[in-house]
């Protein structure tokens, strides 16, 4: 370790992380801070994204949905089972060693990007000096040219629900569990709601999911919410919406929650009670007296489009900045930072960041809503295109859902593309590649799509428009 870098990355979460690599094959010297530690006291790069939420997430929601379709679906298929058994060890094992993989995988980068990996913790101190803390305590000042701030963000706090780390827990704890509880309380129905209850749920858990607002998914587009919250009620999750909590206790092994409804006050008693009620920026120790980085009322760090601070040479990426709090977002902020340090073009185009919730069916979204739109008083038309009529989702025992286009109708700009069903985070994609190029509606219809297939869902979707749909009646 140097004193003097051109780069240091405070943070080495799916922004930071990415921005060290990207700042190191632009030829600069790079060091990453990351204070990350796992549940042993270990660390480990890639922050909450690959040690406590994206990844482990997925790997669960993985194991869980199959065991789901063996139970529940492989009979219509010809494939009869009996017994089935599931080992939440094993799971659990499977989830750590992707885990382990992922993070074990950054260090390679860094290698081969020459970017020296610090663990411990960074603080910003005045004139673009940091002073890094190892992991033995030991105090040390080093120097940048540049310093870019990505430290991320931490589940938000319940005030009437107090972690204990055993009966209420957070995310992470949720997705720790040894083994299944018969009562799963959820405070949230948001993404990390919604994706932990699923895999509880699939698992044998009665899953009761608390949601203060009076709507459900308020942030994606409403015939799409309506369509989830059927879903998830047929698969037998429990969602009350318009649900304050107020109180929980833990007693005896379970927890007693009390919440207010439009019934008046109510109680639910549950073996484990998870606080997913969202994130907010990690700031926490980041910034020293004197650096003139500012944050605004709800704690971000205050950016402009291209992610500088206003100090100069001072930068911040992915989730401790304004904007939605995703690891694809923060990541391309981190390469975009990196590259117009070295001098390069780089550039973000928040129109186009695409949102995912990894259930089944899959929910996936990128532009405006209709509600959106018809805010905003641009005349639009919509093309939606249901599963049910798509030859390969019926061969693949997946119709719930469908995709809805919306489109201009002074020059056909897709505005936005919204999608329920199977395999809708990958489906997404072709939208958003689509909306970069500020694509119409038309240049979608008159893309050859390979059949049968899932993406021709869009294709429809996109002739529904304009009423000419070929595999579903034109309304």
């Amino acid at each position: 370790m140097t004193d003097t870098y051109d780069v240091i990355v405070i943070g080495g979460g799916p922004a930071g992380y990415p921005a060290a690599i990207r700042a190191g094959q632009n030829g600069l010297t790079v060091a990453c801070i990351d204070e990350w530690k796992n549940l042993d006291g270990s660390h480990a790069f890639g922050g909450t994204c690959l040690n406590a939420g994206c990844i482990p997430s997925k790997a669960l929601l993985e194991s869980s949905e199959l065991l789901y379709r063996a139970r529940e679906e492989f009979a219509v298929h010809g494939i009869k089972l009996a017994g089935i058994e599931f080992d939440v060890a094993q799971m659990q094992k499977r989830k750590a060693g992707i885990v382990k993989a992922s993070t074990q995988g950054i260090l390679a980068l860094f290698k081969a990007a020459k970017v020296v990996g610090l663990p411990g913790h960074g603080r910003l101190l005045p004139g673009r000096e940091v002073e890094y803390t190892d992991t033995a305590g030991k105090k040390a000042v080093l120097k940048a040219k540049h310093v870019v701030l990505a430290s991320g963000s931490v589940p938000t706090p319940l005030r009437n629900a107090a972690l204990n780390g055993r009966e209420i827990i957070d995310s992470w704890g949720a997705l720790e569990l040894g083994s299944v509880p018969k009562r799963l309380g959820v405070i949230g129905a948001g993404v990390i709601g919604l994706e932990l209850g699923s895999v509880w749920r699939r698992l044998g858990s009665e899953v009761v999911m608390l949601e203060a607002l009076d709507s459900f998914l308020p942030m994606a587009d409403q015939q799409v919410s309506k369509e989830a919250l059927r879903a998830f009620k047929k698969q037998g999750i429990d969602i009350r919406l318009g649900a304050k909590v107020s109180g929980a206790v833990a007693k005896d092994g379970a927890v007693e929650v009390s919440y207010a409804d439009a019934k008046g006050t109510q109680t639910l008693t549950v073996d484990r009670l998870v606080v997913a009620i969202g994130r907010r920026p990690q700031t926490l120790g980041l910034l020293a007296d004197g650096t003139g980085v500012a944050l605004d009322a709800r704690g971000f760090i205050q950016v402009d489009q291209e992610c500088r601070t206003g100090v100069e040479n001072v930068w911040a990426v992915g989730d401790c900045v304004r904007g939605p709090m995703l690891a694809h977002k923060g990541k391309e902020e981190g390469v975009m930072v990196a590259d117009l340090i070295a001098g390069h073009h780089g550039e973000v185009n928040y129109k186009t960041v695409p949102s995912v919730i990894y259930t089944a069916p899959e929910i996936a979204w990128v532009g405006e809503t209709e509600e959106q739109v018809k805010a905003g008083g641009r005349p639009y038309k919509t093309g939606v295109f249901p599963f049910l009529a798509s030859g390969r989702a019926r061969a693949m025992e997946a119709t719930q859902g469908f995709v809805k286009l919306i489109a201009a109708i002074d020059d056909d700009e897709i505005l936005g593309v919204h999608i329920i069903g199977p395999l809708a985070g990958e489906l997404i994609a072709e939208a958003v590649l689509a909306m970069e190029y500020s694509a119409s509606s038309e240049d979608l219809q008159r893309t050859i799509h390979a059949h049968p297939t899932l993406s021709e869902a869009l294709h429809e979707a996109a002739l529904a428009a304009d009423k000419k749909a070929i595999d579903f009646p034109n309304r």
